[in-house]
């Protein structure tokens, strides 16, 4: 009679461990479950959020690109205007008509030199709402030389730098040098070189978050002329541009006759102004 109680003790005492086994599976696998769905859930909400950021990344880089285009159309027709939309992407368009200046000096290495142009011009940015870029110094447009000639490059200089707090796009433009010779004057011969400047400096300040009709206008076109009359051959006349804290120098070849050269050196300096336009 003992040996069959103890039997059927432990027989209920098995049902019973069966019994409590079943729902503490049930939790492990509910708990694992939970995990699995909690995990794939931040996954796909990270994967979401990416997406976007690249997106408006991408659309705010559209959107200078197409400020840009903007400013170009209008260069040199003082009087006209272009208006678009800038868009939501999150961050801040930022016009800072006191920012970058430009300092413009000519030498040949004997008699010139002189500075020829040394004022702010402006720029522009946009501040990307992120803490980082895989992009910070990449040039969309462009490239980091603080002047270039005319043939084969644009004025425009439109990359990703690193912002107070926040990568940011940034637009601003560079000097450009154009070359030609005109004939002799007096036994001399004649060099024509012009130095093309876009200038900003009397746009709107604007900080400004969310989407913002803008309007970008050529002011003035103002020509002024520096003439060298000199005696002896120069080989070459070399203008170095600082803007901001970059420096940078073309090498211009100067056509002379033993009698000298004359050589006459224009800025053409395009105001133009962004403000916030009507829509």
């Amino acid at each position: 009679m003992l040996k069959d109680r103890q039997k059927t003790k432990f027989a209920k005492l098995r049902l019973n461990k069966r019994a409590l086994a079943i729902p503490i599976t049930f939790m492990i696998l509910f708990v694992s479950m939970l995990g699995v769905i909690s995990i794939t859930y931040y996954l796909a909400v990270e994967k979401v959020n990416t997406r976007s950021t690249t997106l408006k990344i991408a659309t705010a880089k559209q959107d200078m690109l197409s400020l840009d285009d903007a400013v170009m159309q209008v260069l040199g027709q003082p009087g006209s205007a272009r208006t678009f939309e800038f868009g939501d992407s999150g961050g801040q368009l930022n016009v800072q008509p006191d920012a970058n200046n430009l300092s413009i000096n000519v030498t040949d290495g004997g008699e010139i030199e002189v500075t020829v142009f040394d004022e702010i011009t402006g720029q522009v940015s946009y501040e990307l709402p992120y803490s980082g870029s895989p992009d910070t110094g990449l040039f969309l447009k462009g490239d980091s030389r603080s002047i270039v000639s005319q043939s084969g490059s644009v004025m425009t200089q439109l990359y990703i730098a690193r912002g107070a707090t926040h990568p940011e796009i940034r637009l601003q433009y560079r000097p450009t040098v154009s070359y030609t010779t005109g004939g002799t004057e007096n036994g001399k011969t004649v060099n024509n070189i012009r130095v093309y400047i876009i200038n900003l400096n009397t746009s709107d300040v604007i900080a400004l978050h969310g989407k913002l009709p803008l309007k970008i206008s050529c002011v003035t076109t103002q020509i002024t002329t520096t003439t060298f009359d000199v005696s002896y051959e120069p080989e070459s006349l070399t203008i170095t541009a600082g803007l901001d804290a970059a420096t940078g120098q073309v090498t211009i070849p100067i056509s002379s006759t033993t009698s000298g050269a004359i050589i006459n050196l224009e800025t053409v300096l395009c105001n133009v102004r962004i403000q916030r336009g009507l829509m």
